[in-house]
């Protein structure tokens, strides 16, 4: 997917520096360019590290729908940017259109939706601008999200899975319509983690909705777990256990499925939150408890995210 780009504002990766020899917490950059017509916008986080030898791995983090890049940043609590600070890797948030990413669904009202905006040629060209410098490594791109970030992740890990090592989707299901010719070229792990009572995004599948409105049809979450999991050749059984109950008070319990014996040395895991609702799990509580349900405080997303992507693809 090649469009013409304008390249408005650059990113110098190399240029965050240490004062004194001490490392200093930089302050997100913003930044911007023009891809097949279109503003582009996006914020990036890089580590506060000198003396740097090779290209650092790139965390894409996709906001939800209504939301935006900076949104995205403050519902992780800055813990993908600490962990980008401790791991050495690069974390960006982009913008969609209209806080609208075009994840496969069909119908919805959105512009991104409407005018088939092509956020997946938009994202494959973030990833060669943030590399034109080279202290980016290319062949190492990993792909989260929120709800509608997250349906775009999958989309991305059916359409472009040759530029992006592995997806974790947070409260997010797998669109009705991409599902039907979702044709990934490779195994790809995928790390899912979603809440049993999501007011939003339905478990059982169906209707995406918020109060009455509705945001087209999805999988199941144990549909698309079996889609992947059946992608990436995985055993038909998943292991089975429960995390520690560190936090009682949430009104949460968690319970992994890990799909193991894939193709490649690929992985499909769910981290089913029992009572979780729609929400980034030890991540900030954005909407009022009635709207969104249970946050849950027995994991940390971010690291268990961060986790997920150093197992597969740093090699």
């Amino acid at each position: 997917m090649q469009g013409r780009r304008k390249t408005t504002f650059v990113i110098l990766l190399g240029a965050l520096a240490c004062a004194a020899g001490a490392a200093q917490q930089p302050e997100p950059v913003t930044g911007s360019f023009t891809w097949d017509g279109l503003k582009r916008t996006y914020v990036i986080h890089v580590p506060a590290s000198s003396g740097r030898t090779r290209p650092m791995p790139l965390v894409i983090a996709l906001h939800g729908g209504g939301g935006n890049g900076e949104g995205m940043e403050r519902l992780t609590l800055g813990g993908l940017n600490k962990l980008s600070d401790r791991e050495g890797f690069a974390v960006v948030y982009p913008d969609g259109i209209e806080e609208r990413w075009n994840d496969g669904r069909e119908k919805v009202k959105y512009r991104a939706h409407r005018e088939k905006i092509d956020d997946v040629g938009f994202l494959s060209a973030l990833i060669d601008h943030l590399g034109e410098d080279g202290n980016i490594d290319k062949q190492r791109v990993f792909v989260t999200g929120i709800s509608n970030g997250a349906m775009m992740s999958n989309r991305l890990a059916c359409e472009l899975t040759g530029r992006i090592k592995a997806i974790a989707p947070v409260a997010g299901n797998m669109p009705y319509d991409l599902a039907a010719r979702c044709s990934p070229s490779r195994p790809i792990p995928v790390l899912m983690i979603s809440g049993t009572k999501d007011p939003m995004m339905p478990w059982e599948g169906g209707e995406a909705h918020f109060l009455r409105l509705k945001f087209g049809k999805v999988q199941s979450v144990p549909e698309t777990i079996k889609f992947w999991a059946m992608h990436n050749r995985c055993s038909p059984a998943p292991l089975i256990t429960r995390e520690p109950d560190k936090a009682p008070q949430d009104g949460t319990r968690v319970r992994q499925e890990a799909y193991t014996g894939c193709d490649k040395g690929s992985e499909v895991i769910l981290y089913a939150i029992e009572g979780g609702g729609h929400a980034w799990p030890g991540g900030h509580g954005y909407l009022p408890k009635r709207l969104i349900g249970n946050t849950s405080e027995d994991i940390d997303a971010n690291e268990l995210i961060w986790r997920f992507f150093k197992k597969h693809g740093m090699n």
